[in-house]
Order: C-alpha cells, then structure tokens, then sequence
C-alpha cells in the first residue's frame, strides 16, 4: 500500500524566542516492510537543519533556530510505499545487541502487579513465548481504557497499569514492561499510522516490537489489539518513547508555547493503480470515439 504523509506542528509563543535546539526523529529508514519513495522536512524559520544517526540508528534531524521569532512552523511530509508481512519485521538496521532491550527504564520499571500480570499470562499459555505476547498484546487493550488527557509524557507503565487508562504510549510501555519481564527483548517504536475511521490526527502513533528466536522482531500494538500491517510506518526505535520521541528539545524565552499538530495519513496511489486507471481512460476514450 502507499501511503501519503503530512505532517504539520506549529508553535506559538508568547515572548520573542532567542533560540532552539530540537532532535527531530520523524523520518523513516526503508525494509522489507516499507520503502521510502520521498520524504522532507521543511522549516519556515531561521534555522539549520542537520542530519544525522543516533545510537539506535533512527534518522536524526537537528534543527538549531536563531531567533527572535514568536511562531515557527515545521512541516514533515512524504510517500512510503509498505507491506503487510504478518506482524513480522524484516530487514532492519540493527546497531544494538538484541539484550539491550531488555533493560528497564524509568517509564518501562515494571510494578509487582505488572510482573504477576505476565507471569500468570505465561503460565497459561504453558510457556509458549510467541501466544504470551500476543495474549498480553489482547488483554492491555480489552482491560486499559484509551482516554486522551489521563496521562502525560513522563507517566511510567506502572502508573497506568495501575489506572488502566492511557494512549498508545502507556499501552506501548505496558507492553514492553510486560515482556521483558518474561525474558523477552522488546522496544518502543514511533511512527505513523492510516486510521480507518478519518485520516486527521492531533499525534503520531506508537507500538512495540519484541525479539523472539527464530522468528526475529514482531510488532505489536495493544492500543489497536492487533499486530503492525501495511497501514503502519514504522520510523524509530528506543527503550521507550523518550528515545524514540518524535521531537525533544529546549528554547531560550518564548514565555508560554501554543503547540498544534496536525497529521494526515492517507492511502496514495501506486505506479500500477496510476497505470490501470490511463488504460481505463484510454479505453473509455476510445468507445466514445466508436459510439459517436
């Protein structure tokens, strides 16, 4: 499938702004599953943009902004063509030892709730890794309520585990927590996601991925109760979403910040669709010709 992203994030602010430094991680490596046909990003400021490659590999942009300014917008958009190959994920860059996912982090420390949680699912499905994940995946979504505004950026999987409630990033950090607690490698991952229902967003999207031998990286994502297909664009990894996070930064001045998001994800049109509707037209054209 192709899919046509754009992607807009204005800020506003209440004091002139000197300067800003943000990481922007919001461009998308080309695998198995998805192959990038175009993707930019513009700034309407001042500014110096740097590409780069973090630890894990993800794509990095640098933007430093020289001010004064009091509103600056960045525009990310582009078309990737992706492919549903079963939840599994092939064909990565991979600059890390598998074991680095197991490691906790502040937002993934798993609760002794979360850790009986995990263990009781593993222990019904007999040990079987591969039905655990996708048994925790199902359970986070039929028992955690997703409710924008009932966490924030820094709310830990332990926090609303206990709340069951959240957005995709509590369920992906739940997950995580989850599996590396029954000795399962897993990540956080950003990116993007064609919804079914409309095509605006006010956010990107966010699932994980666990590591199980013999079958490689497999995405999962609890806030939708299914795993990764041809719908999703998968962009960056991390431990969690403070290192896989879309944008990070810091300002000097500016006062209070207005910040607006506005994404479209929208199904394109691919090279043999474009082809079969010049030959339908050509056809067409020709029968009126016949007719008249």
């Amino acid at each position: 499938m192709r899919l046509k992203v754009r992607h807009l994030t204005r800020y506003k602010y209440s004091d002139p702004v000197q300067s800003a430094v943000q990481m922007i991680r919001a461009t998308p490596r080309p695998c198995a599953n998805q192959f990038v046909r175009n993707w930019r990003i513009e700034v309407d400021a001042d500014a110096r943009l740097e590409k780069s490659e973090d630890a894990y590999g993800n794509i990095v942009h640098v933007l430093d902004i020289e001010g004064p300014l009091t509103e600056a917008n960045i525009l990310i958009e582009g078309e990737v063509d992706t492919h549903d190959l079963g939840g599994l994920v092939q064909g990565t860059l991979e600059r890390q030892p598998t074991g680095l996912f197991l490691r906790s982090t502040a937002l993934t420390e798993p609760s002794s709730a979360m850790i009986e949680f995990a263990r009781d699912i593993a222990a019904g499905e007999g040990g079987d890794m591969h039905a655990a994940l996708h048994r925790i995946n199902a359970t986070l979504h039929d028992t955690m309520d997703f409710k924008v505004g009932t966490t924030t950026a820094e709310t830990s999987a332990a926090e609303s585990f206990a709340a069951r409630t959240g957005v995709c990033q509590d369920f992906t950090h739940v997950f995580c927590a989850a599996a590396r607690t029954l000795g399962v490698p897993a990540r956080y991952v950003s990116g993007y996601y064609m919804l079914t229902d409309r095509t605006d967003q006010d956010a990107g999207h966010a699932w994980a991925e666990a590591f199980l031998p013999g079958m490689g990286w497999i995405g999962f994502d609890p806030a939708n109760r299914n795993c990764p297909t041809d719908r999703y664009i998968r962009v960056a990894i991390g431990a969690d979403s403070r290192e896989a996070a879309t944008v990070r930064g810091a300002r000097n001045g500016g006062g209070d910040e207005t910040l607006t998001v506005t994404i479209d994800v929208t199904q394109g049109r691919s090279l043999s669709q474009t082809q079969s509707q010049s030959q339908n037209d050509g056809n067409g054209g020709s029968q009126g010709q016949s007719q008249s």
